[in-house]
């Protein structure tokens, strides 16, 4: 590895090291050696989800009465970072996709939502899954059009949603709706429960350029009769619920391309060592030193940015519209950052960096799911100056 970034002293301590050594190790052992083969099988076993559960990474940042552990977002980075490192992100985005799926319920939930929901999952013996993008709305929320109306002691929810990953065999599905059809723009939007198994739901599989191992879905709900007990909050105004989700999503998603880029930028420069042209190294070659040096100073850019917003966080440090601008920030820097790596990358590999099975061409796939999911570029640079007033 180039360089290791748990050697941060103001933002990691020993029990961060330690904790990360856990994840890094496991990630070694029960991914990496499967990651191809299960990009290429468009799936992973399902005893997966146990397996990290095992570990503790899935309870991370949950309530210890629901089979989670507290702890600080620095443990949460640390995760996403060692997850990426196998270089499959369809693996990691679909391992994790309760950690999308789930805040809402341990943040908005009843009581007894949380109790019937949170620890089956954390357990990894059920998989949940976010659905809020339409075919129609893309990262619009307010324009949603899946609508849920109210009838007796349940509600009744007609809609599509898209693009949702672990949709095909996710057993809890927290889905964005709007249960007052009158209203419009971020009005009238709520937060439903719905389980993987209710009558009415059906699920399409996606074909998708990259994240392969990831199962993607379209969602189609025709009469799905939801109990008024799966209401995630309050009635009406689920709008702050899924916003505010979004923000950890970002960041998770910085953080992860990060690692992706650092992962190219690793491949490039043992190829670059090893590989000779006309009788010397290519690492001996200033063009291809200097595309080297423009990854790293780009990948520690972005982190940077990251680990500091990270302890913004944390210590509550600068007002919310600040924050949100930070998270924006640093999504657009660290996903321009793994674009760039993936794409030199490839370019230094040559050949082979058009061959299935380097990992440098996998990411090169992946880049755009990570510019355009969880908010696009274009977006995240929209809000940003909004909440900065300008």
């Amino acid at each position: 590895m180039l360089f290791d970034v748990s050697s941060a002293p103001h933002y990691f301590t020993p029990e961060h090291a330690a904790f990360r050594a856990s994840v890094r190790a496991f990630v070694s052992r029960e991914i990496t050696p499967f990651a191809s083969q299960w990009d290429e099988a468009c799936s992973f076993p399902r005893a997966l989800y146990t397996k990290a559960a095992e570990l503790g990474l899935l309870g991370i940042g949950y309530d210890e009465i629901y089979g989670g552990t507290p702890a600080d977002i620095f443990y949460q980075l640390i995760v996403m970072e060692e997850l990426a490192r196998c270089g499959a992100g369809g693996v990691a985005a679909s391992l994790m996709s309760h950690s999308i799926g789930l805040p809402p319920v341990a943040h908005h939930g009843s009581a007894e939502l949380k109790e019937r929901i949170i620890p089956a999952v954390l357990r990894g013996e059920r998989i949940a899954a976010l659905a809020v993008t339409e075919p129609s709305g893309g990262s619009d929320v307010a324009a949603l059009k899946t609508t849920a109306v109210r009838d007796g002691d349940a509600y009744v929810v007609n809609g599509e949603k898209v693009f949702i990953t672990s949709g095909m065999r996710a057993d809890v599905i927290t889905v964005a709706v709007r249960t007052d059809p009158a209203s419009k723009g971020a009005a009238g939007i709520s937060a439903l429960l719905v389980e993987g198994d209710a009558a009415g739901l059906s699920r399409t599989e996606l074909k998708k350029m990259g994240w392969w191992a990831s199962d993607t879905a379209q969602l189609h709900f025709d009469q799905v009769r939801v109990p008024v007990a799966n209401l995630i909050g309050q009635e009406n105004q689920g709008f702050k619920v899924f916003m505010n989700n979004f923000n950890s999503e970002r960041l998770g998603m910085a953080a992860q391309a990060c690692v992706y880029a650092q992962v190219c930028l690793e491949e490039a420069w043992a190829w670059a060592r090893e590989r000779k042209t006309f009788g010397i190294s290519l690492s001996e070659r200033q063009v291809i030193r200097h595309k080297l040096m423009d990854m790293l100073a780009r990948i520690d850019a972005a982190r940077s940015l990251i680990y500091d917003l990270a302890w913004r966080l944390r210590e509550r440090v600068g007002d919310q519209n600040q924050l949100v601008a930070r998270t924006c920030m640093a999504k657009v820097l660290a996903t321009q950052a793994m674009q760039l790596c993936a794409d030199q990358a490839v370019q230094i590999l040559g050949g082979m960096g058009f061959m299935r099975g380097t990992v440098s061409e996998r990411i090169y796939r992946e880049v755009k799911v990570m510019m355009i999911g969880g908010g696009s570029e274009e977006i995240m640079k929209d809000l940003a100056a909004r909440q900065l007033g300008l």
